[in-house]
């Protein structure tokens, strides 16, 4: 059996096909998990406990934070003044410095790699 490329991307296709409507599932899944630990905090609140114990397993209550900021500019100034640099995560971001060394091919930020490679994009054909 010969392999085409005709073969190849009607193969990715289903593959990809695949892989959404899993995702989709998956999707539906967290939402019912969400619902399910919606009603546990709830149980929780009417016992007044924080820790749920059952033959099946146990639910602990725990407080989940998360933080952002509407302001960046004034965040970062904070950060600067402060010597706070480890509110922030250590990663690049691959659009900016591509955009910045485009408009300026002779300045290299020290320390910087990069890597490219080839990649395939395959589109379904409308018919």
């Amino acid at each position: 059996m010969e392999v085409t490329a005709d073969k190849l991307v009607k193969a990715y296709i289903k593959i990809r096909d695949a892989r959404e409507a899993l995702t989709k599932q998956d999707d539906e899944l967290e939402e019912q998990q969400g619902m399910i630990q919606e009603k546990l905090l709830e149980i929780c609140k009417e016992a007044g406990t924080d820790i749920l114990r059952t033959q099946y397993g146990t639910a602990s209550k725990r407080v989940r934070k998360e933080y952002w900021t509407s302001d960046w500019e004034s965040l970062y100034k904070f950060i600067k003044e402060h010597d706070a640099f480890h509110f922030l995560h250590k990663r690049i971001s691959s659009g900016s410095v591509d955009t910045f060394l485009q408009e300026n091919p002779d300045l290299h930020p020290p320390g910087l790699n990069s890597d490219a490679s080839y990649a395939i994009t395959v589109r379904r054909s409308s018919k």
